[in-house]
């Protein structure tokens, strides 16, 4: 059994944001052997990629590992959805580069962001295939987290974000 660790923030059990794969569980924290030094390691569980990552203890908080939101940074997120899109005039290429970065900071505002300025409503026109990759997985990401902290089904999340994003639609195209 690994010996405890008053620096160890998380338990078993505690879901996790990572910033590389979104949110997982920890399962375990187990002591493992590595060039000779023995290194204690949270095993943290990614149920929708089927990967077990172990994360050095303490390494988890400057490699970005963190608690899940808590619900005021939620409602934070879905007012972002509400809000206008931002898209900027520079070319594709950086742009991408930009929402790929704010996806794998595992900040749920930038994910957030990214879902509002990628989203395509069905009257506008149809997005590229890399534009639909990056918003794919921006929302996957947002409602794996909204689930996680609302303690809701994932699917559900989701439908709440879809619901969100063309509420905020709607009264701009009545508007027209």
């Amino acid at each position: 059994m690994a010996k405890t660790s008053s620096a160890k923030k998380f338990k078993n059990n505690d879901y996790i944001v990572y910033p590389a794969h979104g949110v997982g569980q920890i399962s375990g924290v187990e002591v493992q052997e590595v060039a000779g030094m023995n290194l204690e390691v949270y095993v943290v569980q990614f149920e929708q990629d089927k990967m077990i990552l172990r994360v050095p203890v303490p390494r988890a908080e400057s490699g970005g590992m963190r608690a899940l939101s808590d619900p005021n940074v939620v409602q934070s997120a879905m007012k972002t959805l509400k809000g206008r899109p931002r898209i900027k005039r520079t070319m594709w290429s950086r742009r991408a580069q930009e929402y790929e970065a704010k996806i794998n900071s595992g900040d749920l505002i930038f994910i957030a962001e990214v879902v509002r300025d990628l989203h395509r409503n069905a009257d506008q026109p149809e997005q590229s295939y890399s534009e639909r990759q990056l918003y794919e997985s921006a929302i996957d990401r947002m409602a794996r987290e909204v689930a996680a902290v609302e303690k809701i089904e994932r699917d559900v999340a989701f439908d709440k974000l879809s619901k969100t994003l063309i509420a905020k639609a709607t009264p701009a195209v009545s508007a027209a």
